[in-house]
C-alpha cells in the first residue's frame, strides 16, 4: 500500500485507541458519549480489518525467515503461498471500509412503481415489478407496507407506492431507480407479436421529520372520496386525501385508508421522502465528477433494464448482466444475483476513482 494510505491507517488506529480509552474512563456526559460510542463502533470494523492486515504481513516476514531454515522451507513456503493470497484480500477489504459511505444506506425506502409508454401492457407488467419487490422484501425478511395503488381494469397498475423497511433496505435497493423496459407477446395480441413497454421504478430514501420540515403553509390539502378501478367509488365518506407541497409542485395522493388521518399521515411521510430525494439529487449535481464513476446515477429516465420474457432472460445494462432465469427473477429469488453484480461494480468503480 501507498505511504500516505498506510499513515491513515496509523491514523484510525490511534483514533481509534483514543475512543476506546475515553469510553473507558466513564466521564463523558449523555451527548458526548453517544457522539463517541457511535464514532467507535463506526470505527471498530475498519481497525480490526487493519489489524488483520498488519498480523497477515508480520506472519509473511516470519514465514520468509524461517524459509532460510532447510528443515522448515517446505513449510514455510507452504505458509507464505496462503499468506500471498490472503494478503490482497485483505488490502481489497481495507480499501473497502475506507470508501465514503452514502449516509443514506441505512435507512428505509419509499418504492413508487408507475407504468410507462405501453399502454395496459405495460400497467401489468409494472403490477408485476410491484410483486416481485414485494416477494423480494419478504425473502430479505423487510416489512412491505402497500401505501397506494391506483389499478386498471383488468389487473395492472397505473402507479403503485409502498414503504419497504428493514436491514439495508435502501442500500440494496437504490440502483433500481430507472427504467424497465419488458418484451414480450401481450394476451391480447392475436398474431403473436412481441410488444415492447415499460414502467419506471423510483426507490426513495425514507426521510424524517426531522429531515425534512414541510410548514403547513406550504401545503394545500384537499380531501374527497376514494373511487376504485374504472372510477366505481369504494367509499362513502370524503378520506381520499391529495396533498400539493405550493413551492415545489409535488402532488401526494393517498386513498387506501379508511381514515382521513391515516391517508394524510402517509401522504406526508411520501412527500417527505420526494423532497429529500430532490435534495440528493442536487448534491449528486453539484458532485458530477464523482457520479461518473458510479454505476448508475438514479436518473428515473435511464433505461436500466430489460425484461424479455420469449427468450427468458433479464439484461442490466449498466453492468452488460445478462440472466437467463427470468422465472427467478421476477419471483425474486434470483434479483439478488443482479444487485450483488450491480454493488460489485459500483465499489469498484467508486475503487478505481479513489486511486
Amino acid at each position: 500500500m501507498e505511504p500516505a494510505l498506510e499513515s491513515r491507517l496509523d491514523q484510525l488506529v490511534r483514533r481509534h485507541g483514543e475512543l476506546r480509552d475515553a469510553l473507558a474512563a466513564g466521564s463523558l456526559a449523555g451527548a458526548d458519549f453517544a457522539r463517541l460510542s457511535k464514532e467507535y463502533s463506526e470505527l471498530s470494523p475498519i481497525v480490526d480489518g487493519i489489524e488483520a492486515l498488519r498480523r497477515a504481513r508480520a506472519e509473511m516476514a516470519a514465514a520468509a525467515e524461517l524459509a532460510d531454515d532447510p528443515e522448515m522451507k517446505a513449510l514455510a513456503e507452504e505458509e507464505m503461498q496462503r499468506l500471498r493470497e490472503r494478503i490482497p484480500e485483505l488490502e481489497l477489504q481495507v480499501k473497502l471500509a475506507l470508501l465514503p459511505k452514502d449516509e443514506d444506506d441505512e435507512r428505509n425506502a419509499i418504492l413508487e412503481v408507475r407504468a410507462g409508454t405501453g399502454g395496459e401492457e405495460a400497467a401489468l407488467f409494472a403490477a408485476e415489478l410491484f410483486r416481485m419487490y414485494q416477494r423480494y422484501a419478504a425473502l430479505r425478511g423487510w416489512r412491505f407496507e402497500v401505501l397506494d395503488i391506483s389499478e386498471t381494469g383488468i389487473g395492472g397498475f397505473k402507479e403503485a407506492a409502498a414503504s419497504i423497511s428493514g436491514r439495508d433496505v435502501f442500500a440494496r435497493l437504490k440502483f433500481e431507480s430507472g427504467v424497465h423496459r419488458v418484451q414480450r407477446v401481450p394476451e391480447t395480441e392475436a398474431s403473436g407479436r412481441i410488444h415492447t413497454s415499460a414502467a419506471t421504478v423510483a426507490v426513495l430514501p425514507e426521510a424524517e421529520e426531522v429531515d425534512i420540515r414541510i410548514d403547513d403553509k406550504d401545503l394545500r390539502i384537499d380531501v374527497f372520496r376514494a373511487s376504485g378501478p374504472g372510477g366505481q367509488s369504494v367509499n362513502t365518506t370524503d378520506s381520499a386525501v391529495r396533498l400539493t407541497h405550493l413551492p415545489t409542485g409535488l402532488v401526494v395522493i393517498q386513498q387506501d385508508e379508511k381514515s382521513q388521518h391515516k391517508n394524510k399521515a402517509r401522504a406526508l411521510k411520501v412527500l417527505r421522502a420526494r423532497l429529500y430525494e430532490m435534495e440528493r439529487q442536487a448534491k449528486d449535481a453539484a458532485r458530477a465528477a464523482d457520479r461518473k464513476s458510479q454505476v448508475g446515477s438514479g436518473d428515473r429516465s435511464e433505461r436500466i433494464r430489460t425484461y424479455n420474457f420469449p427468450q427468458g432472460r433479464v439484461t442490466d445494462h449498466r453492468i452488460n448482466l445478462t440472466l437467463y432465469k427470468i422465472d427467478k427473477v421476477m419471483s425474486g429469488e434470483a434479483l439478488d444475483e443482479i444487485i450483488e453484480a450491480i454493488l460489485a461494480a459500483d465499489r469498484a468503480a467508486r475503487l478505481a476513482a479513489a486511486a
